[in-house]
């Protein structure tokens, strides 16, 4: 079968290409099911820091392998003892061990959701990184009428910036992209979007402004300023990959401030995410910028390892 598989060239450097002859599954047991996959959402964050050997790639001596966690498919077969899913139904699967694959089996309580009939396929193919930004949103806890900073626009960002004002927050958004921003902009989420490229942090992100920071940019040394721009019992929440967290202890210890660093999504993310999504309370349409066939896959990761800002949320149609 088809598959998008991690590799190292010859030269060292990583690739994810589509590759025609990767092991099928075998039928599904007990209560599992296969499904043949239709979509399938890059993760942009989580494959980028894989291609670039980051702090949760796989290592060389496990590759080639295909990773991923955001695929959409049809169940074609059930197992035995199989009594939530039946045969046709439309699922989403955030497991880890899936990815970009022809067929995937998998246990009916493993983390997925059957899709709703009121929403787009392919738009659901984002639906893993949309569950982070509702994890994180539940995380943070948001009242009605806080000031929230959320740092990157990324897609996760953006979905982020929707939930926490659905929450009643004032949501503030930056980035160094206009095109994202833009985005942003139409979306309509945030009050304000904000291009802090250069000195445009320091000439608008003012200190003590801020309830609550969410980080999902994860750019190495940006911790001090992100704690100066909380107020006093503010929070910070440590979205994107880092491989340690750095600060001056004094400082957040005089702001009184919360660290949090941010679990994945669970199972009730993804079933309040497409309640969300089937009522249009969340935007995913503007999110979704690519719907390419899989056997793309080398020229889209090829452009997401050494220009991921051309990119937002790329899916793969199988």
């Amino acid at each position: 079968m088809r598959a998008i598989v991690i590799r190292t060239r010859d030269d060292n450097i990583r690739e994810k290409v589509l590759v025609p002859d990767w092991p099928a599954p075998g039928p599904p047991h007990t209560n599992q099911v296969k499904i043949k996959t239709l979509y399938s959402g890059i993760t942009n964050g989580t494959e980028r820091n894989q291609l670039h050997k980051g702090n949760y790639a796989p290592g060389d001596h496990l590759l080639p392998m295909p990773t991923g966690y955001q695929t959409v498919g049809r169940v074609i077969e059930t197992g035995p003892d199989t009594q939530l899913l039946q045969l046709g139904d439309h699922i989403f699967i955030g497991k880890s061990t899936g990815g970009h694959l022809d067929y995937i089996v998998v246990a009916e309580y493993d983390l997925l959701i059957k899709l709703p009939d009121a929403v787009d396929l392919s738009e659901t193919a984002i639906y893993g990184m949309a569950a982070v930004a509702l994890n994180t949103i539940r995380n943070t806890d948001p009242k009605i009428g806080e000031k929230l900073l959320v740092v990157g626009a990324g897609c996760v960002g953006q979905v982020a910036a929707q939930f926490a004002a659905l929450q009643g927050a004032r949501v503030t958004i930056c980035d160094i992209d206009d095109r994202r921003l833009d985005i942003a902009r139409k979306v309509g989420a945030a009050e304000q979007a904000l291009n802090v490229e250069g000195d445009g942090w320091a000439a608008q992100i003012a200190d003590e402004s801020f309830d609550a920071v969410l980080d999902f940019a994860g750019v190495p040394g940006m911790e001090e300023k992100l704690i100066l721009a909380m107020k006093t019992g503010g929070q910070v929440l440590f979205i994107a990959g880092r491989d340690r967290v750095n600060y001056p202890f004094n400082l957040a210890q005089r702001r009184l401030i919360t660290v949090k660093q941010n679990s994945h999504f669970y199972v009730d993310d993804l079933e309040n995410l497409a309640r969300l999504h089937a009522r249009g309370r969340i935007d995913l349409t503007s999110l979704v910028q690519d719907v390419v066939a899989a056997e793309e896959a080398q020229r889209i990761y090829d452009t997401l390892r050494d220009r991921p800002n051309d990119l937002l949320g790329t899916v793969f149609s199988w």
